[in-house]
């Protein structure tokens, strides 16, 4: 059988290792060190903006801390973009809140910002307002994010951005992850750079770094003894993955016009396919990592389903998934309120997302290739 061709797979770049290294021979194994540090800095150097960064075990730990920050708690509300992966909405459950979910446009595949405003007015009627806004860069492509955030501040209900999957994508020339009140971002195996497991929570505010490090620290007071007034969480970075990460940072401009590339790659493969659309940015405003590229299948053109091309991909060991099933599609998420119609729901029917790794060999992409031309017959 042919090797395991992977959707995501991790990139090293060949200083990581260095950096581990280091934290070895110096002993700084804990969650804070040298690594932390320079790994935090290295990304408010990349994004800018006045961005401050908290390196954290998870992106879902950044969520979970960003919500606590923001006041949400037991019987509150959060609005939270439906097409996602489920770690974009855990978090509101970990705090007894209820998600609300809001279907997607069909430009970018995020949040729409009619049914979001439709939403608020809804549970505003109800008497609850939603306490916060959780809006997700879908497969790294930004969101509508001047026509989201004008609804936010309209009704001053705050944004917590979402770009785990967005690190190196922009909009007007301005990194995502700098849009939110609170942003926050991921480094697992899968992402466009990765730390094995981590995350970030970044934000404009130091006080907000500050007080996510203490929460992400088990909240220990200031005294001589273990003495704790807040509940804490076990959430930090340690100093050998942020070492992991120091070394990723380097590469993490290579692995965006590689992943850009790939988009490129299926953009030309399906050309002159009527039957398939490949996910691109809807105008140069925007600009995509292109994490993972993804396509939608036109039923009008062709009687080939997602998962015949799945199954037949899956046979050359070529790995093919769905796009993310929406959370209010979810069992455990089953009785949440929902406003939309069905984009969300039709892109899930409909789509794809394929092997998209900044490692990807010349042999591998030519598997790939000739895998979907045989099953479009081009």
């Amino acid at each position: 059988m042919n090797t395991k061709i992977y959707l995501s797979s991790p990139h090293m770049g060949g200083t990581e290792q260095g950096y581990v290294n280091e934290a070895f021979e110096t002993n700084w194994i804990a969650p804070l060190g040298p690594n932390v540090t320079g790994f935090e800095q290295s990304i408010k150097n990349y994004l800018k903006e006045g961005s401050h960064v908290a390196a954290l075990s998870s992106g879902t730990a950044a969520i979970h801390l960003a919500l606590i920050l923001l006041g949400v708690e037991r019987g509150d509300e959060v609005l939270c973009q439906t097409i996602t992966f489920s770690a974009s909405a855990n978090p509101i459950a970990y705090q007894g809140a209820t998600p609300i979910f809001v279907d997607s446009e069909p430009d970018t595949w995020n949040m729409c910002p009619h049914f979001l405003e439709e939403a608020i007015k809804a549970r505003i009627k109800k008497g609850k307002k939603p306490k916060a806004i959780i809006v997700v860069h879908l497969y790294g492509m930004p969101y509508k994010i001047e026509e989201v955030t004008a609804v936010a501040k309209k009704y001053e209900i705050p944004v917590v951005e979402d770009s785990a999957e967005a690190l190196g994508s922009s909009y007007k020339g301005r990194k995502c992850g700098t849009f939110g009140d609170i942003s926050i971002l991921s480094f697992n195996g899968n992402k466009i750079i990765t730390t094995s497991g981590g995350g970030a929570l970044v934000s404009k505010d130091p006080k907000i770094k500050e007080e996510s490090i203490f929460l992400s620290t088990q909240a220990r007071d200031d005294a001589p003894h273990y003495q704790h007034s807040h509940i804490g969480y076990n959430y930090r970075m340690s100093n050998v993955c942020a070492g992991i990460g120091r070394g990723q940072m380097e590469v993490l401009d290579e692995h965006v016009v590689l992943r850009r590339g790939m988009n490129s790659f299926y953009e030309r493969i399906f050309k002159n396919v009527e039957s398939v659309s490949v996910f691109k940015e809807p105008s140069s405003d925007f600009y995509s990592n292109h994490w993972l590229s993804c396509i939608t299948l036109n039923n009008q053109f062709t009687e080939i389903s997602t998962d015949e091309i799945r199954h037949t991909l899956d046979a050359d060991n070529i790995e093919c998934r769905p796009l993310w099933k929406p959370m209010h599609l979810q069992p455990i998420f089953k009785d949440a309120p929902y406003y939309g119609a069905k984009v969300a729901e039709n892109l899930f029917n409909n789509g794809l997302c394929l092997p998209s790794g900044s490692n990807l060999t010349t042999g591998e992409k030519e598997r790939i290739e000739v895998a979907l031309k045989s099953i479009f017959k081009i």
